[in-house]
């Protein structure tokens, strides 16, 4: 069965990505569509804090918004292809069904479905590394004062042990999976306010 990456191995690459320059990601493999998840969700990040700014033309703040929906649109796209890339690794979906609305499950009797996919989970693990990179600088600062520091280093704990945690669930899950024990499947996010011919606002536009 293929070798599939582990929450340790996810985790050191989303640190090591943050420690460099944000660069768009052409992925065309599961690690690839893990990086590009990860930089989509480190864009939407950015992009939120702009958003609320206050002192700037409402033209820039319209700009960051929809550089959000762009990002998190492509960010759901990544984890679906995710999912993709591990069932198949998995042996868990039929790959002929796989680019379909309806990928069919191909999985053992008596296992159980588990609510939320790997994808998902690798997804939320990216964005707890993003809180804990930005937690950590709150620790560093020096224009506040440390009741300021020691607040934001006790939550820096908490995140760095809910992003643990996580990790052992997606290993978990992952383990039980190839044993036949549980399966998850993919999941569409039709984000329908992002299509034109399924968001009412968007259609009343063009009539």
């Amino acid at each position: 069965m293929t070798a599939l990456p582990s929450s340790a191995e996810v985790i050191a690459a989303h640190d090591a990505a943050l420690a460099a320059p944000p660069t768009a990601i052409d992925a065309h493999d599961l690690h690839g569509w893990i990086a590009a998840n990860h930089f989509h969700n480190r864009s939407l990040w950015a992009q939120e804090d702009l958003a609320r700014r206050t002192q700037v033309p409402d033209a820039d703040i319209v700009a960051n918004k929809r550089a959000i929906d762009r990002h998190n649109q492509a960010r759901n796209d990544a984890i679906e292809r995710i999912d993709e890339f591990l069932l198949t690794a998995l042996g868990l979906v039929d790959p002929a069904t796989l680019a379909s609305a309806l990928p069919r499950s191909t999985v053992p009797a008596g296992a159980r479905l588990n609510s939320e996919t790997a994808g998902s989970m690798l997804d939320r693990i990216s964005i707890l590394g993003l809180k804990i990179a930005a937690m950590r600088e709150q620790t560093l600062r020096t224009d506040v004062d440390a009741d300021h520091r020691q607040a934001c280093a006790e939550r820096l704990q908490r995140l760095s042990q809910q992003r643990a945690d996580l990790g052992a669930c997606y290993d978990e899950l992952l383990a039980d999976a190839r044993a036949g024990r549980a399966y998850f499947k993919v999941y569409r996010q039709f984000k329908m306010y992002n299509d034109p011919r399924l968001n009412p606002a968007l259609v009343a536009e063009r009539q």
